[in-house]
C-alpha cells in the first residue's frame, strides 16, 4: 500500500515521515555508505525543506517498508544543485513535465524474499508503480533519477529499465551515481505490474491510512484552523486558488511556530 504524503496532508502523517527518515538513515547512511548526514538517526537533506512529494509503502499494520521522493526540476533538485558533475558541464534539466525522483528505497530487514507481497521485490515494484502513476496524472511525461549501477541493475530486472540517461557517470563517495530517464507511460507500468505480480489500485486513502494501527495511535486531531485551511485547498476550483490556499496555511503556521519558539 503506498500513501501519498505532500504539503497538504504532511501534518497529518508526522509520525510516517519521521518512520521514512529512519528508514533512509539506514538505507542510505549505514547499509549503502552514501555521504549523507544523519542527525538523531534521521537522513534528511535541505530538498525535505521544499514540500516534495513522497511515495511511502506501508505494511498491513502500516509499518513504513518502502520510500521515494519527487520533486519538481523546475526548482533546486539534486542533480542541479548537488550532483552537478553527472551532468559533465551540461545545463540542468528544467521542465514542468519533468520530475525528480531521489531517495528511493527498501527495508530489507522488514521484508522477506520471494514473490509474496510481504517481499523486497513486491514492495519495490509497488513503489516503481506509485511513483510513475502519480506522475502520470499530474501530467508529468518523464522522470530523471539519480542512482547507483546496482539500482541501474534492479530497474533493468524490473521491466523498468531507463529509456536514456543523462550526463556521465560520476563518484558519489563510495559509490559511483548516474541520472536515468524513465517514461511515464501506460507500457512501463503494465511491464513492471506484469514482472512483480501487481493488481489493483496501489495507493492507500488518507484516513485509510490514519485507521491503520501503527499510525493511528500518533494521529493528533486537527485543531479548527487547520481544518479551515485543508478545506480552503481542497475546495479550491483552479491552480491559482489552490496555490493561494497552500501559501495562507504555510504563513500560519510559520507564524504559530514562531510564536511557540518565542515562548520556548
Amino acid at each position: 500500500m503506498i500513501l501519498v504524503i505532500d504539503a497538504i496532508n504532511k501534518d497529518r502523517f508526522s509520525h510516517v515521515l519521521d518512520e521514512m527518515f529512519k528508514l533512509r538513515a539506514r538505507v542510505f547512511g549505514d547499509r549503502l555508505g552514501w555521504q549523507v548526514e544523519v542527525k538523531d538517526g534521521r537522513e534528511r537533506d535541505l530538498f525535505d525543506d521544499l514540500n516534495p512529494a513522497y511515495a511511502v509503502g506501508l505494511d498491513d499494520e502500516g509499518n513504513v517498508v518502502s520510500c521515494v521522493r519527487a520533486l519538481q526540476t523546475t526548482g533546486p533538485h539534486m542533480l542541479a544543485d548537488v550532483f552537478a558533475d553527472i551532468l559533465d558541464g551540461e545545463p540542468p534539466l528544467r521542465s514542468a513535465t519533468l520530475w525528480e525522483s531521489t531517495r528511493f528505497c527498501v527495508d530489507t530487514r522488514r521484508l522477506g524474499r520471494g514473490r509474496d507481497r510481504n517481499s523486497v521485490s513486491y514492495a519495490t515494484c509497488e513503489l516503481m508503480i506509485a511513483s510513475l502513476e502519480a506522475a502520470k496524472r499530474a501530467g508529468v511525461s518523464d522522470i530523471v533519477t539519480v542512482i547507483d549501477p546496482v539500482m541501474d541493475r534492479v530497474l533493468k530486472r524490473s521491466g523498468n529499465a531507463p529509456y536514456d540517461y543523462v550526463g556521465k557517470t560520476a563518484d558519489m563517495g563510495k559509490v559511483p551515481a548516474l541520472a536515468a530517464l524513465l517514461d511515464c507511460t501506460d507500457e512501463r507500468i503494465d511491464r513492471i505490474r506484469a514482472f512483480g505480480g501487481v493488481e489493483g489500485d496501489v495507493f492507500i486513502s488518507d484516513d485509510a491510512a490514519l485507521a491503520l494501527p501503527a499510525i493511528a495511535g500518533h494521529v493528533t486531531p486537527k485543531t479548527p484552523l487547520e481544518q479551515y485551511c485543508d478545506e480552503q485547498i481542497a475546495s479550491a476550483t483552479s491552480e491559482k486558488e489552490r496555490i493561494a490556499a497552500l501559501r495562507l496555511k504555510a504563513a500560519l503556521e510559520d507564524k504559530i511556530r514562531s510564536r511557540m519558539d518565542q515562548r520556548a
